[in-house]
């Protein structure tokens, strides 16, 4: 008799006494990770339970797939832990996609049962191949090398429950990230386990699956090892920002200096509320190696609270630190209102409240097809378009809010003023600048966090949503 299939389970993540909610959908990878951890509960001394989140999505599909994952738990003598929620209506809420939306609220789930002590750690069933299509994802969408990172082992769990700041604790793991889903099969059949398959999988409106289903089996006749190679390349780059970090961590508290200096010594920073500032000493700047240099321009401006891509990047690398016989401006302005002026000593980047300067509205402006999608880098989103009537039409524009803007609120009379519209939504004027809209024909059709009611007919035939990219 052969020897019975096991999974690669990554166990050095557990802990003897480790009370683990194993999020469970119905599908294969999440019903082989709990059949996994089931067989070797009491050898890693382990308390199991089973989660499950009903989104609100698929109808009757959904239902048996809750009766299903239900129904495991009790033949297993499982404590069941579930969620119901409604994913369209958080989706339209916030100005999220189906799928972002959905897991936000599973993973705001999540961090509810750790909160309540309930549970030490949630176990999902990401796999190898999960990580190659995140990896891919990623790399078409832009990341850097956390974003190569792809998905964890250990996702430490702090931070906010249902918009409230609360003291969460405990971690999400990832044990089979090693396993691939060809083995997940193999390994539930042998058991004769069955598991639910999900019809949304295999739906090309959803760009992890148009990687899936037609992307990854294209590049697996340039290397049938594709995946395990995606997976291999975000462990390297794991490893590479975890030791980036660490030295990061040493060299900014001496090189990234407060405010601006002041005639006598010392400096200065603003008391103005979302006014934030900083400064670095160009020739220290222009000592460090250019892969530093960049890293050290990225977290000045994280700790200013913005986010920026690699040609801002090197935009404003170059502004330190410009070619021989290059003339440069003294400053240029960046996405997300920042300011950078470059003096003799030093380089000073600043971010006032308020709307951005004209020329970053210029820069914050994208062409968004419809039918079609874009990639909106200063508001991290993926935007994608689709129109029920098919056929091209004139694109639409990802922008700020600009002066003059007014919106139809659904179930309101009347178009709204953009700062009516932002005071309802408890939105702080220095947030306002970097809140994406779409404007099409004219009307601004789509705002995030809000439903609109567009007066153009044609309008209501759009769908838009915008998915945050890592």
């Amino acid at each position: 008799m052969s020897n019975p299939a096991i999974l690669a389970l990554n166990t050095s993540l557990f802990r003897p006494g480790m009370r683990v909610a194993v999020a469970v959908s119905g599908g294969a990878d999440s019903v082989a990770l709990l059949r996994a951890l089931l067989e070797r509960a009491r050898e890693l001394g382990l308390v199991l339970s089973v989660a499950h989140v009903h989104h609100g999505l698929r109808g009757a599909d959904a239902d048996a797939d809750e009766a299903f994952v239900c129904e495991l738990a009790r033949v297993h003598d499982l404590e069941f832990h579930l969620h119901r929620c409604d994913t369209p209506a958080a989706a339209s809420a916030n100005g999220e996609g189906i799928e972002e939306a959905a897991r936000n609220l599973r993973y705001d789930f999540f961090r509810g049962l750790l909160a309540s002590r309930q549970v030490d750690a949630v176990a999902t069933a990401h796999t190898l191949d999960d990580q190659a299509e995140t990896v891919l994802l990623k790399l078409i969408r832009g990341a850097w090398t956390e974003g190569l990172g792809g998905i964890y082992p250990i996702y430490e769990v702090s931070g906010e429950v249902s918009g409230r700041e609360v003291p969460v604790g405990g971690r999400i793991l990832r044990p089979m990230l090693a396993v691939r889903r060809a083995e997940v099969e193999a390994f539930l059949r042998e058991r004769h386990q069955d598991w639910r398959e999900d019809a949304s999988n295999r739906e090309l409106i959803y760009s992890r699956n148009r990687i899936r289903h037609q992307l990854l089996p294209a590049l697996r006749e340039y290397n049938p090892g594709v995946e395990a190679q995606l997976a291999a390349l975000s462990a390297i780059a794991r490893d590479e920002e975890a030791y980036w970090q660490a030295e990061l961590a040493k060299l900014l508290p001496s090189l990234l200096l407060p405010g601006k200096p002041v005639r006598g010594g010392g400096r200065a920073s603003s008391t103005h509320p979302g006014e934030k500032s900083l400064s670095i000493e160009l020739e220290r700047l222009r000592s460090l190696h250019p892969a530093l240099r960049r890293r050290v321009l990225r977290a000045a401006l994280s700790q200013l609270g913005v986010s920026v891509g690699f040609d801002p990047t090197e935009e404003l690398a170059a502004l330190c630190n410009p070619s021989a016989g290059e003339k440069l401006p003294p400053g240029i302005d960046l996405p997300g209102g920042v300011r950078a002026r470059r003096s003799a000593r030093e380089l000073r980047l600043e971010v006032v409240c308020g709307k951005p300067p004209a020329t970053a509205q210029a820069i914050l402006q994208y062409v968004l097809p419809v039918p079609g999608e874009v990639f909106a880098e200063a508001f991290g989103l993926h935007f994608r378009c689709t129109c029920q009537g098919g056929g091209d039409l004139a694109p639409a524009t990802v922008r700020p809010p600009l002066p003059g803007d007014r919106v139809r609120l659904r179930y309101t009379r009347g178009p709204k003023r953009m700062k009516e519209v932002f005071e309802r939504m408890h939105i702080a004027a220095p947030d306002r600048t970097l809140w994406p809209v779409v404007e099409w024909r004219g009307e601004v059709v789509w705002m995030r966090g809000v439903e609109l009611e567009p007066e153009l007919e044609a309008a209501l035939k759009l769908e838009i949503s915008a998915e945050t990219a890592g």
